[in-house]
């Protein structure tokens, strides 16, 4: 058997005769030769994986790999994090500023509403106490500084809560105090005759004047001087037209010598409100409001009640 080699440059074909021994022999060498070196580079690869050292590489590699992804991980949770407690400070920033905000007002409405500045001090925080109960396991801490700032200013809006609580309330009955004791004029005039021991208009004789006149003319209108509720609407002996309101603290104010009534028996008044038209009815001598203040069932001079102011 002959093999014939042809070359694509147009050389002359190269003939390999099979039946030459040592030819053969030659080949067979060479694929031998290739064999066992294919054969050691197998055996070399399979001693290695094989080999506890081999193993402990390839573990040692996996490790390596699982660190590297573990650590980069853990570098995105460490910027997350960082970018959260970003944002908690900035947010933890505006609440101190809304807080400090609350105190200016809190510290403007005890100036305002006359209140104690000891019992409403914005800058102490009231006395607490109690005994803590924890079952002993631990929460996830923030860093210190924005964990105490955190605690802090929600002891302060704790204390501010309190407190506006308790100054709305004050407030809220001193107003209402206010709105329900007869202050100011019950019409726009001036006084022309005063609560006491008097001559008489008509006779002359000494005679006990149980309230203020305030002169007006005709028609002009006459205010409640206070919240309360119409009692009385209607004629009375000597007062003429007479409007007399019940405030429900032991007040009770009288308008007399009204032209007109505006209100009715039942009627619920507030501060201001026009309840009549002044006039001369009853015993008068001319357009005027007669005005008196009880008190507890007596009568009191409206004089220190008329120039109070609201």
């Amino acid at each position: 058997m002959q093999i014939i080699l042809v070359s694509r440059a147009g050389k002359v074909p190269k003939t390999l005769d099979l039946a030459n021994s040592r030819l053969r022999w030659r080949v067979c060498s060479i694929g031998a030769a290739i064999v066992l070196v294919l054969a050691g580079i197998g055996a070399s690869v399979a001693l290695t994986v094989a080999s506890p050292r081999g193993r402990a590489l390839t573990e040692i590699d996996t490790l390596h790999r699982q660190v590297k992804m573990q650590d980069r991980q853990l570098g995105e949770l460490r910027e997350d994090a960082h970018r959260q407690l970003d944002a908690l400070a900035i947010k933890l920033g505006q609440l101190q500023a809304q807080a400090t905000r609350i105190n200016a007002l809190g510290e403007r409405l005890v100036q305002v509403g006359k209140l104690d500045g000891n019992e409403f001090n914005f800058d102490q925080p009231p006395p607490v106490g109690g005994v803590e109960v924890t079952d002993g396991s631990s929460a996830y801490a923030l860093p210190q500084t924005l964990d105490a700032g955190i605690d802090q200013l929600a002891t302060q809006f704790q204390t501010q809560q309190a407190q506006l609580s308790a100054m709305q309330s004050l407030l809220l009955n001193a107003r209402i105090d206010s709105n329900l004791k007869p202050t100011g004029m019950p019409a726009d005039g001036y006084i022309s005759s005063y609560f006491g021991v008097r001559a008489d208009p008509f006779d002359g004789l000494a005679a006990r004047h149980t309230g203020l006149d305030i002169a007006v003319p005709y028609g002009s209108a006459v205010h409640t001087v206070a919240e309360g509720m119409v009692t009385y609407a209607g004629v009375r002996n000597g007062y003429g037209n007479v409007v007399e309101i019940d405030h429900g603290n032991g007040y009770m104010t009288r308008y007399a010598h009204n032209s007109k009534l505006l209100v009715h028996p039942g009627q619920h008044v507030r501060v201001g409100d026009e309840i009549a038209q002044a006039g001369s009815s009853g015993r008068s001598t001319g357009s005027h409001v007669h005005f008196e203040v009880w008190y507890d069932g007596r009568v009191l001079n409206p004089l220190a009640y008329v120039k109070n102011h609201r």
